[in-house]
């Protein structure tokens, strides 16, 4: 007997692929060794992406900052050529702002084998947390339980 197969309806172990959860560019997206040059093309990456032009990137960096940050500034902090010019904490967290590219904070997470992830997130993880921890309490019992009853 042929099956029918409906072409309208997703195949829910084919046709969907959980969202990623935590902010970030792909994997391995800069490689190397050299950070300074990995941080370059990160906001290089983040600048092309936005969807802002650099001028406007560096008007509004500089509304947000209370000072000027120059297109020329932006471009530096964006060369991996430009070895002098390395972007400040405060200014990193104001393109971020700016370029609304998040992934840059998953950017430096990375580096410490760690993930960003969306604060509404965060109450599903400390559920999980709590689960595995009354998973091992159940099955600590349970051990103990086994030990008394073998003792009797």
């Amino acid at each position: 007997m042929r099956k029918h197969r409906d072409d309208f309806t997703i195949d829910m172990f084919t046709g969907w692929t959980p969202p990623r959860v935590s902010v970030g560019f792909e994997p391995d997206a800069f490689p190397g060794t050299r950070l300074a040059s990995r941080i370059s093309r990160a906001i290089a990456r983040a600048l092309k992406d936005c969807g802002k032009d650099r001028p406007t990137v560096a008007a509004q960096m500089s509304e947000r900052l209370g000072y000027k940050v120059s297109k020329d500034t932006l471009e530096a902090y964006a060369s991996e050529a430009k070895t002098q010019n390395n972007i400040t904490v405060e200014r990193f967290i104001a393109l971020i702002h700016v370029t609304g590219k998040t992934e840059l904070l998953g950017f430096l997470a990375e580096g410490f084998d760690m993930a960003v992830i969306p604060k509404r997130y965060e109450n599903v993880i400390e559920l999980a947390l709590i689960e595995d921890h009354a998973r091992m309490i159940e099955t600590r019992k349970r051990t103990l339980q086994a030990e008394i009853r073998r003792t009797k």
